[in-house]
C-alpha cells in the first residue's frame, strides 16, 4: 500500500511539474561518475577547465583526474590535512593549503611535483583563493580568524589580514576586493587584496553559519549558504539581503554558472539544490536533485556546465563514547568517487 500511494505521489508531483513547465532540479542528474579509490575524508575540490582535470583534496593528498579519460591521472603528495586548491596558469603553478601543518604546497600542474613548500604564521589554512588582479594567493585560516596574503612570483608571505571570526569560503571580484564568509558571526567581509584592510563587513540575518560562497559577478551578487538551510542572496555594492532560498540539510559548498545563470548548494544529507536567477533581484529554487550522502562540496566547470561532486560509501557509525559522543561513520576503503552532474 505504502508503494502504491508513492508512486501516486510521483506522479502527481511529475504532472504538476509538466503542468507549471517546470522540471524537478532544472533537468540536472548525476550523468556519470568515477572511481576514484583511496582511503580518508575530503574536502574541495577544483576544476581546470583548459585541461580537463579536476583536483580533489583526499586526506594527505591531493587527487588529479582526467574528465576525458575518466581515469586518475596523478597526485600530489604529502599535503597534511588538505583543504584547497587553486591554480595560476600564468605562472604555471598549483598551490594547496595544508591544516595539519599550517603550509601551502607549491606544484607544477604539469608534472604533478611539487616545487616548494610555505609555512604560514596561522593555524589551519581552510580555503584558498588565487586573486588575478593582484596576482596574490590567499589562503584563509580557520584556527586563526585571519587570512594570509602570499605573492606567487616569490612565493613568500606578503601580510596577514585579521578577519572577525572563523573565515570559510573566499571569492574575488576580479577587481580587487575579496569576499569572505565568517562562519561562527554570519557574516561576510570584504577587504583590499592589496592593503589588506577591511572594506565592509555585513550580516548575512536571516542565514546563519555561512560556509560556501559563491559569486555572480555580472550582476554584483553573492550567494552564501548557510548552515540553517538558506542560499542567501547578497549585494555587492551596499551588502543588503536580496533574495533567501532554502537548501538541504548539511550544508557546506556553493558554486554559480554564469552561462545558464544558476546556483548550486550541495548538501551533505546526499541533495544538491538548484537556484535559478530569475532575474537579478529574483530567485527560485528548482527543488533537490539526489547526490550521495557525503556530497558535500562542490565545483562548476562554466565552459562544459557540469557539476562536480565527491562522496564515497561509509560503514556504520561506531558507539558514542565520552569523548566522542557524535562518532562519525568510517569510509570504506577505495570507494571514493567523483560525480558528474549535467542536464
Amino acid at each position: 500500500m505504502k508503494r502504491a500511494c508513492s508512486a501516486l505521489g510521483l506522479l502527481v508531483l511529475l504532472w504538476t511539474a509538466l503542468a507549471f513547465g517546470q522540471t524537478v532540479g532544472a533537468g540536472y542528474h548525476i550523468i556519470d561518475s568515477i572511481q576514484v579509490g583511496g582511503d580518508g575524508g575530503w574536502d574541495y575540490l577544483i576544476v581546470d577547465s583548459d585541461a580537463q582535470r579536476a583536483y580533489l583534496s583526499h586526506a594527505t593528498c591531493v587527487t588529479v583526474v582526467d574528465l576525458a579519460k575518466h581515469a586518475v591521472a596523478g597526485e600530489i603528495p604529502n599535503t597534511p590535512g588538505v583543504h584547497g586548491i587553486a591554480l595560476v596558469p600564468a605562472r604555471g603553478k598549483g598551490y594547496t593549503s595544508n591544516g595539519r601543518d599550517s603550509s601551502v604546497t607549491v606544484f607544477d600542474p604539469a608534472t604533478l611535483t611539487t616545487l616548494a613548500r610555505i609555512k604560514i604564521q596561522a593555524r589551519n589554512p581552510d580555503a584558498i583563493l588565487y586573486d588575478p588582479s593582484s596576482d596574490r594567493l590567499f589562503t584563509f585560516n580557520g584556527g586563526s580568524a585571519s587570512a594570509t596574503a602570499i605573492d606567487t612570483k616569490s612565493d613568500t608571505v606578503l601580510g596577514t589580514i585579521s578577519l572577525p571570526g572563523k573565515p570559510e569560503f573566499a571569492v574575488t571580484d576580479l577587481k580587487g576586493t575579496i569576499y569572505v564568509n565568517i562562519e561562527d558571526k554570519s557574516l561576510v567581509v570584504g577587504f583590499d587584496a592589496r592593503t589588506l584592510k577591511v572594506l565592509s563587513t555585513w550580516s548575512i540575518a536571516p542565514g546563519d553559519e555561512p560556509s560556501g560562497l559563491a559569486i555572480d559577478r555580472e550582476h554584483g551578487r553573492l550567494l552564501s549558504v548557510c548552515g540553517n538551510k538558506l542560499m542567501v542572496v547578497l549585494d555587492m555594492a551596499s551588502g543588503k539581503v536580496i533574495a533567501t532560498v532554502p537548501t538541504g540539510e548539511g550544508t557546506d559548498g556553493a558554486a554559480f554558472d554564469p552561462g545558464p545563470h544558476i546556483a548550486f548548494s550541495s548538501n551533505g544529507e546526499g541533495t544538491l539544490t538548484v537556484v535559478r536567477e530569475d532575474a537579478p533581484e529574483k530567485y527560485s529554487s528548482a527543488g533537490n536533485i539526489p547526490t550521495r550522502r557525503g556530497a558535500r562540496t562542490v565545483t562548476v566547470d562554466p565552459k562544459t556546465h557540469r557539476v562536480y561532486t565527491v562522496s564515497a560509501r561509509f560503514g556504520p557509525a561506531p558507539a558514542p563514547t565520552p569523548e566522542r559522543p557524535r562518532p562519525r561513520p568510517p569510509v570504506e576503503p577505495g570507494s571514493f568517487t567523483l560525480y558528474v552532474i549535467g542536464r
